[in-house]
């Protein structure tokens, strides 16, 4: 990781950064969670701090060349598959049943357990194999491209991470209370419900 804590290239460092917010203001799983628990005020900093872990360990790998691997383990790629198939369904259904009972919620953050969070924050990352062709494949073949100055291009990306989740997830936080309505809840379990069977139907057509 030290290459990339001293950039050599300022403009591969904000290419990273551009194209990293490209790949991630794509509304998707995991950005729909956010929405919703930044909105709950529900353990949104540990779930900000899980997803940024987890970016900067795919990039690191895709960097660092693991791409590869990825690219030649097919079957490790189809279980990420059903398994995220499988757990988005489960979730869609989750929130679409939130959604028959929505009223006004506490926003002092006493529905889920902090574990519980943390865990589905996990799921939804490392479950979706969009995380790793995003991250590891794409993000690492283009870091890759610039041969010595990699680590700037993946610092630059990490950067991005850092500047949305931050971003995202305290903006939804701060917009809680005039949106906590039962109308706006229901209709955001309804779309978060909607994005998971989307990406889950994506997936079964990769």
């Amino acid at each position: 990781m030290r290459g990339w804590l001293r950039f050599h290239n300022v403009e591969v460092y904000l290419s990273g950064i551009v194209t990293g917010l490209a790949i991630i203001m794509a509304i998707g799983a995991q950005n729909a969670y956010i929405l919703r628990q930044g909105i709950r005020r529900e353990h949104i900093g540990a779930i900000i701090a899980v997803c940024l872990v987890s970016d900067v360990l795919l990039i690191s790998a895709g960097t660092a060349g693991f791409g590869v691997l990825v690219e030649r383990l097919p079957w490790l790629v189809d279980v990420m598959k059903w398994g995220g198939i499988g757990y988005l369904v489960w979730f869609a259904i989750t929130s679409f049943r939130s959604a028959a009972k929505q009223e006004s919620v506490n926003l002092s953050g006493d529905g889920k357990t902090l574990r519980t969070a943390v865990v589905t924050t996990l799921s939804l990352t490392f479950l979706n194999p969009q995380a790793y062709l995003d991250t590891i494949v794409l993000l690492g073949a283009v870091a890759n491209q610039h041969g010595a100055e990699r680590w700037d291009f993946a610092g630059g990306a990490m950067t991005a991470s850092v500047i949305w989740f931050l971003g995202f997830g305290l903006g939804a936080r701060a917009l809680a209370r005039p949106l906590n309505r039962a109308s706006v809840w229901r209709s955001i379990d309804i779309g978060v419900g909607v994005i998971m069977l989307a990406i889950a139907g994506k997936l079964l057509f990769v």
